[in-house]
């Protein structure tokens, strides 16, 4: 009997930039997106009446999410349960504590020792039991060099040595529980981790945290008797290769405007019955997401507000229910014309969900204006997006700023210091 299994990850509950405080839910509309998001994988993996979930990791922005938030990821895990569909919850970085004597938010389930629930947060083999019999996992969630660096030399050894080490020390853990599979039995390997030739996101700042990026076959992938690669931390769903298939599935909403015109989803997954090496069939299953747009515009008239209010109103379908920005160019003697409060005003009255931000340039010298709403001017994630947007920095180093930022500000907001190499 073939085996199906429903893969996804990076769900960030808790992320709030560009939504609005809902004080009788006590969460932002952002966190109603991404529920929205996960309720649409959860229905789905009822409707196929898969066998297993594989959940790859960074189920939280942070390690320290509220008791609304962990209720609400619970009572979807519940509905997996009652439906007899066995569960692994794998630890992302966004999960982890900075000390390693803390537990995870996803640590309460292997506590109660809940009957389906399986939660990986050290490297692992570990055989769930399915409907249609035993499927295999390897598992290697996130971990920082320093879980597995305690030796007081190495922590003063220079940083090439430390990451050697470190990918040593990973590479024979994954290989010691790779061998011990038994290849008659279809198996996966499941990884919260940076594989070679994956492309960043939103998430590209792990690379200035000593994230260590591996090959398949430094980890022994290649030559395993693995059925399937089910990968979560980077965003952006991506196919890295087909035999053995590795993918990862992507985070399931758009963390940024860096995701702008990335598909979410997950991944439905069919191990066919035999031996190794077994066909594995598989298709992206997009959800149903809120739209980022990004319009730009040049205002070269007499009169830039009536240009543009003309512009946006010939763009009202592109608005519809979604998180829009605006970057507006115009000349200098000009730029006092324009009336910020107003263009936010027209651009919801347009059908925009929320406005993340309008941003003036005058000319390529001077200094840009920048709308920033009384929502706005406490969230200092929006704020730096902005002072980004502005810099006319590279794509990828735009984005590893922001998303640095972001690391930061959370563990600010959370009240935990910085380490040394901040």
């Amino acid at each position: 009997m073939a085996l199906r299994l429903l893969h996804f990850a990076d769900l960030h509950l808790g992320i709030e930039t560009h939504g609005t405080f809902r004080p009788e839910l006590g969460y932002s509309t952002r966190v109603q997106d991404f529920l929205a998001a996960f309720d649409q994988v959860i229905e789905a993996a009822l409707a196929e009446q898969v066998d297993v979930v594989l959940f790859a990791g960074d189920a939280f922005k942070n390690a320290d999410p509220s008791p609304t938030l962990q209720r609400l990821f619970a009572s979807r895990i519940q509905r997996l349960l009652a439906a007899d569909i066995p569960t692994v919850l794998l630890v992302g970085n966004h999960d982890r504590p900075r000390s390693l004597a803390r537990s995870t938010p996803m640590d309460i389930y292997e506590a109660l020792q809940l009957p389906g629930v399986s939660v990986v947060s050290r490297p692992a083999c570990l055989t769930v039991k399915t409907r249609s019999g035993p499927l295999q996992v390897v598992a290697l969630p996130w971990f920082p060099m320093t879980a597995f660096l305690v030796d007081e030399q190495l922590r003063q050894a220079p940083a090439t040595e430390l990451e050697r080490t470190f990918r040593e020390l990973v590479s024979r853990t994954v290989r010691e529980h790779l061998a011990s599979l038994d290849p008659s039995h279809p198996a996966v390997f499941l990884g919260h981790l940076t594989l070679e030739g994956g492309e960043f996101g939103a998430e590209r700042s792990v690379l200035l945290g000593n994230d260590p990026v591996f090959a398949l076959d430094e980890l022994g992938l290649l030559d395993a008797p693995i059925d399937y690669v089910a990968l979560g931390h980077l965003h952006k769903h991506q196919v890295l290769h087909d035999r053995p298939l590795v993918i990862y599935a992507g985070s399931v909403e758009r963390i940024d405007f860096s995701e702008e015109r990335e598909e979410k989803g997950f991944v439905l997954v069919t191990i066919e019955p035999g031996e190794h090496p077994r066909q594995v069939n598989w298709s992206f299953r997009p959800v149903r997401t809120r739209a980022m747009r990004t319009l730009r515009f040049d205002l070269t008239t007499e009169t830039p507000m009536d240009e543009l209010q003309h512009a946006l109103e010939r763009r009202t379908a592109e608005l519809q229910d979604a998180i829009v920005r605006l970057f507006l160019r115009v000349p200098p003697e000009r730029a006092s014309a324009l009336r910020p409060n107003d263009v936010r005003r027209w651009l919801l009255e347009l059908g925009a969900a929320h406005v993340a931000g309008i941003l003036v340039e005058t000319e390529r010298l001077s200094r840009p204006r920048v709308d920033v709403s009384q929502e706005t001017r406490h969230d200092p994630v929006s704020l730096l997006e902005r002072w980004v947007s502005l810099r006319a920095l590279p794509d990828e180093f735009a984005r590893a700023v922001v998303a640095r930022g972001r690391q930061l500000i959370e563990r600010a907001e959370t009240g935990e210091p910085p380490s040394a190499n901040s």
